[in-house]
């Protein structure tokens, strides 16, 4: 930049950056980042359309079944049923399934016959 030019600090549409969102009288979030209206539809097991992904986390491979749209007691208990008959470990997080280790092709007719269906 050279000397003596003036630098442009107007935000132009982005206003000044002190504005503050009101909270949500439901969940206490700010309007910005509510998530009362994002609650997600429950379906039957033949309704879902669930797809595997595989990731790697620390070095190890991790499989993830999802995303899956039932209540949280089902999952509970379905995850539970899965890690049993697997012999690992996994959890549950955002709608998705995480079971450590590569069990795609384990999980997928526990899964079918629990009543789900998978994208080709």
């Amino acid at each position: 930049m050279a000397r003596g030019t003036k630098l442009d600090l107007s935000f132009g549409s982005f206003g000044n950056g002190w504005e503050v969102d009101d909270l949500c009288p439901k969940c206490g979030e700010n309007r910005s980042e509510c998530i009362c209206n994002n609650e997600k539809k429950i379906l039957t097991p033949a309704e879902h359309r669930l797809v595997f992904k595989r990731e790697k986390r620390r070095g190890k491979p991790v499989t993830l079944v999802g995303e899956f749209f039932i209540d949280k007691d089902e999952i509970k208990s379905l995850l539970k049923s899965i890690k049993k008959s697997l012999g690992s470990g996994g959890t549950f997080k955002d709608g998705w399934m995480e079971l450590q280790g590569e069990k795609a092709d384990v999980v997928r007719p526990l899964l079918q016959n629990a009543g789900y269906r998978f994208k080709k």
